[in-house]
């Protein structure tokens, strides 16, 4: 079955997660460091459109594949929209071997004890059956850590799990995103207080299930490790999280066991006006830089 086959390569497998979800409220930003304006597109549907053929140009480039890329995070709007004439999801694991992965959060709540939680969603069954057709593997979803503030961080901690078991109750496997801001200043207190709150919800794990975890690269040098050994953690996947990509990467091989989920530091460098020659030459130097940095622990 492609899911035990999918499970297999994401708790094992060598390589790291390609995070391509970027969403509304960051695709201007992705689009403006890919070499689009924001006066070259006058809609919503136009800016879509465009960041999705700069997805696609990744994703569809001969040095994006399974041989270093376990898994891609895809927006909604990616999912439902094709790839080289196939639905997005079979074209990265039939024709890349890549496992897909659905970005669900409908963003970030104002902020409170220091941290954001994630705003409702409204409809998240619907959408989990629709990925469940699609051959999604796994979901992802993202609040935010701003402080050492016990209260706020359990709080992140008990929403993420909680919608984590809704993931799980649908056969698909959470991707659970409490980003800890890289610039605060009590950022290793609040890193302690994290895993140990994350560390308290895994004992409500069913037996048998398990979760990825996607966290800030920390202060402390393998300050996750029980959490990357632990029975019900399928993954420990780091973000860049805003650091830049040489940075990120010399981080991310210092902590045994954690992969990369970069976002911005995967598409560093990549321009709409590059030819295929160099684009696909400067992805290659990316991912290979990535794919050594995760397999390096």
């Amino acid at each position: 079955m492609t899911n035990e086959k999918q499970a297999d390569r994401m708790a094992s497998g060598k390589g790291f997660i390609a995070a391509l979800d970027q969403s509304g409220g960051s695709t201007p930003k992705a689009l403006r460091l890919y070499g689009i304006e924001d006066n070259a597109y006058s809609c919503e549907k136009e800016m879509f459109d465009l960041i999705h053929q700069m997805r696609s140009r990744i994703i569809a480039s001969p040095v994006f594949n399974g041989e270093r890329v376990l898994a891609s995070i895809l927006f909604e709007q990616t999912m439902d929209r094709e790839i080289g004439g196939q639905p997005s999801t079979t074209y990265l694991w039939e024709t890349k071997g890549v496992v897909p992965i659905l970005k669900i959060d409908k963003g970030l709540a104002e902020a409170s004890d220091d941290v954001q939680l994630m705003k409702p969603m409204p409809g998240l069954d619907e959408l989990l059956e629709r990925a469940v057709r699609k051959g999604v593997f796994g979901t992802k979803a993202r609040s935010v850590i701003g402080g050492a503030n016990a209260d706020g961080i359990a709080a992140v901690v008990a929403q993420q799990f909680e919608v984590g078991r809704q993931v799980l109750s649908h056969g698909l496997v959470p991707i659970l995103e409490p980003e800890v801001t890289i610039s605060i200043s009590d950022k290793a207190q609040a890193e302690d207080i994290l895993r140990d709150e994350i560390t308290k919800q895994l004992e409500a794990v069913p037996h048998g299930q398990g979760v990825m975890l996607k966290l800030s690269l920390p202060s402390e040098v393998n300050h996750y490790r029980a959490l990357v050994e632990h029975p019900k953690v399928m993954r420990v996947v780091a973000l860049s999280g805003g650091y830049s990509r040489e940075q990120a990467n010399k981080l991310l091989a210092q902590n045994t066991g954690v992969i990369a989920s970069f976002s911005r530091a995967l598409t560093e460098g990549l321009r709409v006006d590059q030819s295929d020659e160099q684009f696909n030459a400067t992805l290659d130097k990316a991912i290979q830089s990535i794919y050594e940095a995760s397999v390096a622990g």
